[in-house]
């Protein structure tokens, strides 16, 4: 328990020196998604959405918009217009996962880690049995351990899997390996980490 609660302290401190800066070097970046943001998909630059952090929390989650606006569908959280919302430049910033970037600021804040499960929306978490509950036990992470092991290619419940089990074995190393294996993947893509079997 005293190594877990040594090991948190010490997360934190790699959240926040991380992000700071993560914000100052890739600010560069920022400014040219935003101006592109700007000439290709008119309309507000960030997407925010409430999201259910650690123990419960709700906080704004901080995305560059990736689809074009519709307020409806995003209210409701409807999925089933994503593809005609989809655009070229939005689709880049996915597979770079530029899209992603903002959530330096909510790590920097304190509602998300680099590392942990990744945020889902109260309409999921209130479905959720008290296993399942467990994921909710550490901040919600830029990245975690079902994003580098398939991720998209997963079900809800194996990635539900994945965040219990990255809950349950947390330590900073296990963190360092899943932020080296986050740089393969956007390398690479999503597609040559498919699902693995666990052993």
């Amino acid at each position: 328990m005293i190594i877990r609660k040594t090991n948190l302290i010490i997360k934190r401190l790699i959240d926040f020196i991380g992000s700071s800066l993560g914000l100052v070097i890739l600010s560069p970046v920022f400014l040219v998604t935003i101006f592109l943001l700007e000439i290709f998909m008119p309309g507000p630059v960030l997407f925010r959405q409430q999201r259910v952090g650690e123990n419960g929390k709700i906080f704004d989650i901080l995305k560059f918009r990736s689809m074009k606006v519709d307020k409806e569908a995003e209210k409701n959280h409807d999925f089933s217009k994503d593809e005609e919302r989809k655009t070229p430049f939005g689709n880049l910033i996915r597979r770079l996962k530029i899209d992603e970037l903002p959530q330096l600021i909510n790590v920097f804040r304190g509602d998300m880690s680099l590392v942990g499960p990744r945020p889902t929306v109260k309409e999921q978490t209130d479905l959720y049995t008290d296993y399942q509950r467990q994921r909710l036990n550490m901040r919600p992470g830029m990245t975690g351990l079902a994003q580098v092991n398939g991720n998209i290619s997963l079900t809800w419940d194996e990635r539900i899997e994945y965040d219990v089990e990255y809950v349950t074995k947390f330590s900073i190393w296990l963190d360092l390996k899943i932020l080296l294996k986050t740089v393969a993947v956007v390398i690479c893509g999503e597609n040559k980490f498919n699902k693995q079997e666990r052993k």
